[in-house]
């Protein structure tokens, strides 16, 4: 059994994850911006403890993880949409974004340092994004490269600690992209499907157990970037 904290884990593929690791028996922790929210949907997965933390509030992210002990595995998957553009920027929206995936994934790792050992594994997540962007991924795109930086930076920082990263494709059955329509999407994408949430978990599973992988951004998307 495994002790696991899930950052970003009351919707989605951190919903997801949290699920899949609770099912395997590992004792799961899981966050998210609402208290009673995270707390109602880790009692749902069967996790062992939701909080509330809000990642774009850093200050605040180190009181809200008091409550955890040891961990073995720690994903950070929160996320703020962001429709932001340079002809129309909204100042606000991008110091928010920023700072919730940058900063705000540093300062977890920093606050959990302490409690993290040497066999211990750090999954971040990314996005295609960062290689592909699209009208108003202004900011979405320079954080989700900002991710690769950061998993070179901590896993030099924290080693033997490894450190890996996920960048999903667009994934078909989350519920940002379920209701949307697919055939064009599906037709750029070598594999002739979009990726899965499960998919997703399944890697975040390989680079969480695979004791010789570090250091690695880890493509999820059938292909996508080839057409």
């Amino acid at each position: 059994m495994s002790s696991v904290v899930v950052i970003g884990g009351t919707s989605g593929i951190g919903r997801e994850i949290a699920r899949h690791r609770a099912g395997r028996g590992d004792e799961v922790v899981l966050t998210g911006r609402d208290a009673h929210r995270a707390d109602t949907v880790a009692k749902e997965v069967g996790a062992a403890l939701g909080l509330g933390l809000d990642l774009s509030r850093p200050h605040e992210i180190a009181g809200a993880l008091t409550e955890v002990g040891r961990v073995d595995h720690l994903v950070l998957v929160g996320v703020s949409r962001d429709d932001n553009r340079v002809t129309e920027y909204d100042i606000d929206a991008a110091i928010h974004l920023v700072t919730l995936k940058l900063v705000g994934y540093t300062e977890v790792v920093h606050a959990l340092r302490p409690r993290l050992h040497d066999d211990s594994a750090i999954v971040l997540f990314g996005g295609q994004a960062k290689e592909r962007p699209y009208p108003g991924a202004t900011t979405v795109a320079t954080v989700n490269a900002g991710m690769t930086g950061l998993v070179h930076t901590l896993a030099t920082e924290l080693a033997p600690v490894r450190v890996n990263a996920v960048h999903p494709g667009v994934v078909g059955d989350s519920p940002f992209w379920s209701d949307k329509p697919h055939e064009a999407l599906i037709a750029r994408t070598p594999t002739g499907r979009l990726a899965t949430m499960r998919d997703v978990v399944d890697a975040v599973d390989f680079l969480l157990g695979n004791r010789s992988v570090n250091a690695v951004n880890l493509s999820v998307d059938g292909g996508w970037l080839l057409r």
